[in-house]
């Protein structure tokens, strides 16, 4: 019986490790898929809403899609704009930092702080550092180079979402299937309308703030703390740095220390405060299961899997806890608060 489990696990575990390399492999084609599947997501509340107005369906979809292609048009065209100018300014802003990297270094070691130069500059490469919110947005607009096929796919994910359920409850007799298929696809719509409205506002508020104090380029920043405030726990640090370094080499140490007050304080009231508030605790995941998603999804789909890490680790919960026999990996996925509930 023992030989047979054994048997069984390597099985399974080799049958896991065919399937991360068929979709590392097929990243070209599922990454776009994915896009169009929460962006979906995300805009159907939009469209439900219309329909439930007895708007015909293509001209609820004709509305909804127009406002989105404008909104990402606007959006665009003004990062657009922002990422030339500041790919054109790069060299001087690295000069800058550059030189204040040397007068630090010079600081410390007048207090007799003996810093490894030669390692810490490999480290701490300027230009790469300043570089990195931009990259960070142009790989993203990248995935949209397929923009019409994703957008089509949204269109199509959109008309279909009606008649879906009944033709998984026509496909499959269990009832049990359709039952698991709605629960997810609550719950991800639930997380991704409210996180990308959360993730609007704190956005919006570093815009505004940025703006205050006469940082360069306020809304490339502000759209990148939109994107990464996806990204659970680190996303609203890492999009502070550039940000912070800009201001620094720009402004000065001290608005430095207020755009590090602002992304503080918009983490702790909006992040740990105003989100848990709306949103609740009934995503159900270990905070260990939470960065371990973000450096798994990273690995297999880039970008976009850091980005939708916490949807797709939430989709690989439920469905785990669909049966009996995947039951225990739904577990090691929670936050274990109600296992003594499971026993």
């Amino acid at each position: 019986m023992n030989e047979q489990k054994v048997g069984y696990f390597f099985m399974v575990m080799a049958s896991v490790v065919i399937v991360l390399a068929g979709i590392k492999s097929a990243s070209a084609i599922l990454i776009p898929f994915l896009l169009s599947l929460f962006i979906a997501i995300i805009l159907m509340p939009s469209y439900n809403y219309f329909k439930s107005k007895k708007i015909p369906d293509i001209l609820a979809l004709l509305f909804v899609m127009s406002t989105f292609l404008i909104v990402l048009g606007l959006v665009g065209k003004l990062i657009g704009t922002s990422v030339a100018d500041f790919s054109a300014n790069i060299n001087m802003y690295s000069q800058k930092l550059t030189t204040l990297y040397a007068g630090f270094i010079q600081y410390a070691q007048n207090f007799g702080v003996t810093i490894p130069v030669g390692e810490l500059s490999e480290f701490v490469n300027s230009k790469r550092l300043m570089t990195f919110g931009t990259s960070v947005i142009q790989s993203m607009g990248s995935m949209f180079t397929n923009g019409f096929v994703v957008i089509l796919t949204v269109v199509f994910m959109l008309l279909e979402s009606g008649n879906f359920m009944n033709k998984i409850d026509f496909a499959d007799g269990e009832k049990d299937t359709v039952k698991h298929i709605a629960v997810i696809a609550e719950k991800i719509k639930e997380y991704m309308v409210l996180k990308a409205l959360i993730s609007l506002l704190t956005g919006f508020i570093i815009w505004i703030v940025l703006l205050l104090i006469g940082t360069d380029y306020a809304f490339l920043w502000a759209v990148l703390a939109f994107l990464f405030n996806f990204i659970p726990n680190i996303g609203s640090i890492i999009a502070a740095v550039p940000a912070v370094l800009i201001t620094l080499v720009q402004l000065g140490s001290m608005s430095a220390v207020l755009v590090i007050a602002l992304y503080t304080g918009v983490n702790i009231i909006i992040g740990s405060i105003v989100e848990p508030k709306i949103m609740g605790r009934g995503l159900g995941l270990s905070t260990l299961v939470v960065f371990l998603s973000l450096l798994f999804w990273g690995w297999l789909l880039g970008i976009v899997g850091m980005l939708l890490s916490i949807p797709l680790t939430i989709m690989a919960k439920i469905a785990f806890d669909a049966h009996e026999n995947t039951k225990w990996a739904s577990v090691l996925l929670g936050s274990g608060e109600n296992i003594k509930n499971i026993k």
